[in-house]
């Protein structure tokens, strides 16, 4: 095949909007976008109907209505790998979708990649989710990844994250590629109508947490940490989607207990259209990501392209989005060895958390200059066109 030659590409994920609840269907949202640019494009997602040409969504087979999360997850998959008839090429995100890309790789004999927005070993805690559907959902990311033609890791550290978990891949079969964001679209809003409405004092500090309620975000370990900042700090939680009725009821708990102790904390749990979110994250002092593991953390770089300082833990490829003294400041953690990314000290790893934003919270001055850069680092660096040319070409390598 050559350069000039039209490729089919069809894109295998579990979300994709307007059905988007993390990382990985952003991801997706906006590759989808630029590879149109550049090939023929088809997406097929989970759930109900979508009216955008292109794109086919699939539903849970009815038969399986009552059986095992993951074991509807699989039913969905082969349904998706029967779709992808006439590819030339399948690329599939998450382990929701890598055994339809497998599987399609095997009916279609088409190369297949899969791109690592996370690893199931590196999240136990998903055993408390799913029970024995957890063995499901790691069997469907091994084989897919030990089949796969390549693999896309979104950072450096995903990519070693990759080649511990799976020692039997090629490490040649790795390729790095980051996650990307739209600069035109995430942007400074200075207007204040959205945070009226949710409650948030533009005169007031903030800081302001993006994320779904999950053991591998630390939303918890913010949560303690918060009780150390300053009174007139408002504490802006935009969390939602809990893994378990367990973690949910957590921070419930730890939220209750730190409106008992100061003012301004503000928790809004349903999912906020973007440009709401990007209102917020304007406005923010600090935009913090207190994870134990996140491979990239694209929630970082929307941060930043709004101008917002970032602390963030130093882990996974957090410290190649965030430049520690240039755009934020990154948070130190000594996790434990056995996979969960848990802090080693949890009490120490909550009183850095708070020492860092803190020490920004208490010099707002610098805190604006290191989000002014992180746009800057957001725009040069981050670029979905450049990302989806990269993606392009693996696709071609693989295809010649």
């Amino acid at each position: 095949m050559t350069d000039s030659t039209p490729l089919r590409v069809d894109l295998l994920t579990r979300e994709y909007p307007p059905e988007v609840y993390g990382g990985a269907g952003v991801h997706v949202e906006y590759l989808a976008r630029e590879l149109r640019r550049l090939a023929a494009v088809r997406v097929h997602c989970f759930g109900a109907p979508r009216t955008e040409p292109g794109v086919q969504a699939y539903a849970e087979p009815a038969a399986l209505a009552s059986a095992n999360a993951a074991l509807r997850t699989m039913g969905v998959d082969l349904e998706m790998a029967a779709g992808c008839a006439g590819t030339d090429v399948v690329h599939s995100h998450t382990w929701y979708a890598n055994l339809a890309g497998h599987t399609a790789k095997l009916l279609h004999g088409v190369p297949h990649v899969a791109t690592a927005h996370s690893l199931e070993p590196l999240r136990p805690w998903k055993a408390e989710q799913l029970g024995g559907g957890y063995a499901l959902s790691s069997w469907c990311e091994r084989t897919a990844y030990e089949s796969a033609d390549a693999i896309v890791a979104v950072s450096a550290g995903m990519r070693r994250d990759v080649l511990a978990a799976y020692p039997s891949v090629d490490p040649d079969r790795v390729h790095v590629i980051y996650n990307g964001i739209d600069t035109a679209q995430y942007a400074p809003d200075r207007g204040t109508a959205v945070l009226a409405r949710l409650g948030i004092d533009p005169a007031r500090p903030s800081v302001v947490y993006v994320g779904r309620i999950t053991r591998q975000k630390g939303l918890p370990h913010l949560l303690r940490a918060a009780r150390d900042l300053p009174a007139e700090t408002q504490l802006v939680l935009l969390a939602g989607a809990p893994d378990t009725p367990e973690i949910a009821a957590e921070v419930a708990g730890l939220v209750t207990e730190l409106r008992g102790r100061r003012s301004g904390v503000v928790w809004v749990a349903e999912m906020l259209p973007k440009t709401e979110v990007i209102q917020v994250l304007t406005h923010a002092t600090i935009f913090v990501c207190p994870s134990v593991y996140e491979p990239m953390g694209i929630v970082n770089l929307e941060a930043m392209a709004c101008e917002t300082a970032v602390v963030a833990t130093a882990t996974g490829g957090i410290p190649e989005v965030v430049a520690d003294g240039e755009t934020g400041l990154l948070v130190p953690i000594e996790q434990s060895p056995d996979g969960t990314g848990r802090p080693v000290d949890p009490a120490r790893f909550e009183a850095d958390l708070a020492a860092r934003l803190n020490e920004l919270l208490a010099d707002p001055e610098r805190a604006a200059t290191l989000g002014r850069a992180g746009r800057q680092r957001a725009v040069e660096h981050f670029s979905w066109d450049a990302i989806a040319r990269q993606t392009l070409d693996l696709y071609r390598s693989l295809s010649r």
